[in-house]
């Protein structure tokens, strides 16, 4: 007799403009994770409810897992994967909003996203979505071949008023040639 093994880790796929991964397991679409502020969080497939599940590196497992067993003990249903939800972006018509929709306009807000909106078009990336915060995953597009994910600010901004690294994600161009093409790096 022929066993079939059936997969005992949950499954992601690609993060989605609000850097929302969406978590398979056994072929189904169970719901979709998410970090803010250090938090891991998850929403079940067709419910808008966020369950915050756990912090750190293994964040990301533990809310994966959260969304397995709520599945397995009969609490969610898998569901047909779509969109993140209502407010998930179409794409860019235009102008991103400063800030993005969880985070507070407050002064310190508003001025440390002017600074990360001047930083990211010096060195050539497009946001997708407002300033979530320098912690936070943003989803930008690389200026130099296209490429299109979860990028952090604090990691995009240069230290100690150094450039950024000019390795930007896998697959982009040669670091030498980011420099030669980036007017910023040349200050």
């Amino acid at each position: 007799m022929n066993e079939i093994s059936m997969p005992t880790e949950p499954q992601f796929g690609d993060a989605d403009q609000e850097c929302r991964y969406p978590v398979r397991f056994d072929g189904h679409f169970l719901g979709r994770i998410f970090r803010w502020h250090g938090a891991w969080y998850a929403v079940a497939a067709g419910q808008s409810d966020e369950v915050r599940v756990a912090a750190g590196s293994t964040g990301s497992e533990a809310a994966a897992r959260h969304l397995v067993d709520e599945y397995t003990a009969g609490r969610i249903a898998p569901q047909q994967e779509t969109e993140s939800g209502p407010t998930a972006p179409d794409g860019l018509f235009g102008p991103v909003p400063l800030l993005h929709p969880r985070m507070p306009v407050t002064p310190r807000n508003t001025d440390a996203a002017h600074v990360a909106m001047a930083g990211l078009t010096a060195y050539l990336w497009t946001p997708k979505t407002g300033y979530p915060g320098a912690d936070n995953p943003w989803f930008v597009i690389c200026g130099l071949c296209s490429w299109e994910g979860p990028r952090y600010w604090s990691h995009l901004r240069g230290r100690n008023g150094n450039p950024p690294s000019a390795f930007r994600h896998p697959k982009c161009i040669d670091p030498a040639k980011v420099r030669a093409r980036i007017p910023a790096y040349q200050k």
